[in-house]
């Protein structure tokens, strides 16, 4: 089996999740995986001493809302937004697990 340097083989990698490459198409993947992995050779060779790990290249900062106490509806309000379905002050849901 044709491996890069590395030992990435796209036909053993394609066997293995059972996807049928023609031979074009494993020369081609193969071609693009080996290009792939020498950039990230590249990129292994920058100095990156005192940079700081980041998930997003900008900030990002919370953009909700100030969770502030505030007025909430009375059971009577409730009650009478909730379903035909309610009764002796509860609101029937349907079930939705099985045991």
């Amino acid at each position: 089996m044709p491996e890069t340097k590395d030992g990435m083989d796209v036909g053993y990698v394609a066997h293995l999740a059972r996807i049928d490459l023609t031979k074009e198409e494993t020369v081609l993947f193969q071609g693009q995986l080996d290009q792939v992995l020498h950039y990230v050779e590249q990129l292994g060779e920058l100095d990156v001493d005192g940079v700081e790990p980041t998930a997003h290249a900008f900030p990002v900062y919370n953009v909700l809302r100030k969770d502030e106490v505030g007025q909430s509806l009375g059971h009577a309000e409730v009650m009478a937004n909730a379903p035909a379905a309610a009764s002796d002050d509860h609101i029937r849901v349907p079930k939705i697990i099985d045991q």
